[in-house]
Formats: C-alpha cells, structure tokens, sequence
C-alpha cells in the first residue's frame, strides 16, 4: 500500500477503463482507494476452479503490482485457476515482477492486444506427517511454493540436522542452519542469497542448497523435478521454522516433512524483450 504503488493501480485503473477492460480489486485496494464502484473477487474464489467474474466471463489475467514478494502473495492466491500473472515492479529488483513503470502503458496496450506469451513456472509444495505418519492439513496453511521451501533454524538456536532422502535414497544429512529446496524460478531468490547456482525458468530441476554447512565440503545439487524428499529434523531443541516463500511455521522436530513438485503451474505473462537473460544482465549489473 506504498503511494507509489497505489498510484500505478490508479494508472492502470484508467487506462483499462478507457480500453473497456472489466477490472475486478482485491478488497484491500477498494478500501485504501476508495473505488468501491468497483466489483471485488468472486464470492466463489476459494474454490478449486477458475471462478467467473461478476460479469459471468473466465478471468483473463491477474496483474500483480509492486515487487517479488507482492507476486508471490498474488501467485498463492491465483493458485491453480489458471490465470496468467503480469508482474509490474515497483520494488526493486524484480525478477519476477519485471515489467517497470516507465513502459507501463505500452506494455499494457500490448496486453489488451493479446501481444504476449506465457510461461509456465513449476512449484514445490510440502506436507507435514506427525510421529504416527499421519498428514497434517493443518500445520501449513498455504503449502505451494513458487520459488522455494526452506527448513531454518528457530532463532539463536544451534544448528540442524536434516536427514535428506532423495526417492527413498539416503541424500545426505545435512548439519547447518538450514536447507533451502528451490524451483529454477526461485534459483534468483534465497537460493542465490546462499551460493547456489542460478537456473533458467525453463529447465526442468530442483535445487538443493544448505544454509552454512558444518562442512565445507557440502554443496548444492540440482536434481530432476520429479524426484520426491523427505526430510526428518533434529535439534537440541525442539521446534524449527519452515518458510514457504517467506510464509513461515514453527514445527516440532517429531514432524516429518515430504517436498515435491506441485501438480500446477504458475502462468507468467511475458511481453516485449523482458526476457530472464536480460534481468540477469541488468539487475545483476553483469559486464558493467
């Protein structure tokens, strides 16, 4: 809700308006901008499918305004309705929210003239069993990662053990502060953060970096995107965090946890040169 952001949805506002475009506003926005002459989200927007707006038409897009963080909460909402994302960045590095406000009209015109392609991102996502092997619905509410799941020790406690089994393999256990598992979309997010390799959104693989390995000679791994984890955590205390891009848990070491791929997608709508190679090249200042 920063004035900048708030008034590139105004920009947008108007110019869907005089296109004739059908907006719907998350409650928030109707609130903070007072444009209640706007319809909300559907009432059946929890559901499953993709939900019909109050002008009974499919949702043709979704945009999400402001940086990363605002696309990851808006990409846990859309969930798997299939609606294609425009990210539109008024953070700052944005590789996800990419398109930036100065090319905000042109790129919106191309968008209303159907002038883009989709990408589609894989996802993670975790489930929790108790000691009894029971699955627990409960502990994580919002399962579905788009750039990674984290497993993090609970403050200034000491570090993890997280016994790693890969499609029913013993991987490794790793004695850190933590394990980072990261989709090629978020390879530019913690994972980078913490030394591990960068990937293009296309490719099909799983990252697997630990947070400052009691031993130097442990590295991260890219493994196939169809391979499954579970992961059993000891502490000498009894609770760690897990992080679900940035949706955080405290769980108890009797929890065991099982990562996969997701069973959807994530739509992004790419327009014009804002390709992943030039994000790289400018947002990481690469050759200058």
């Amino acid at each position: 809700m920063k004035p900048q952001t708030l008034a590139e949805v105004r920009r947008i506002l108007e110019f869907m308006t005089q296109e004739g475009v059908h907006v719907l506003l998350s409650q928030e926005l109707r609130q903070e901008l007072d444009l209640r002459e706007y319809p909300g989200f559907p009432e059946n927007w929890d559901s499953d499918r993709q939900p019909e707006n109050v002008y009974g038409e499919p949702i043709d897009f979704a945009l999400s305004v402001g940086g990363d963080g605002t696309f990851l909460t808006s990409a846990a909402a859309i969930g798997n309705k299939n609606i294609p994302i425009l990210g539109v960045n008024c953070g700052h590095l944005g590789f996800l929210a990419d398109v930036q406000t100065q090319d905000l009209n042109d790129i919106l015109q191309k968008l209303v003239e159907g002038e883009y392609t989709i990408e589609q991102r894989s996802l993670l996502t975790v489930t929790v069993f108790d000691k009894d092997g029971l699955l627990r619905t409960d502990l994580v509410m919002a399962p579905n990662a788009l750039n990674e799941i984290a497993i993090l020790k609970q403050g200034l406690t000491n570090m993890l053990s997280i016994e790693t089994t890969v499609n029913g393999e013993l991987l490794h256990t790793y004695h850190s502060d933590g394990l980072v598992i990261s989709t090629p979309t978020g390879s530019t997010a913690y994972n980078l953060s913490i030394g591990g390799p960068l990937m293009v959104p296309q490719n099909r693989g799983i990252i697997l970096t630990p947070i400052a390995p009691h031993s130097l000679t442990v590295k991260p791994i890219v493994v196939p995107d169809d391979w499954k984890f579970d992961l059993r955590v000891s502490s000498r205390y009894d609770t760690y965090m897990v992080s679900v891009d940035g949706r955080s848990q405290s769980l108890g070491t009797e929890m065991r946890l099982h990562v996969e791929k997701a069973p959807y997608t994530i739509k992004v709508v790419q327009i014009g040169d804002n390709s992943f190679l030039k994000s790289l090249r400018t947002k990481l200042n690469w050759g200058k």
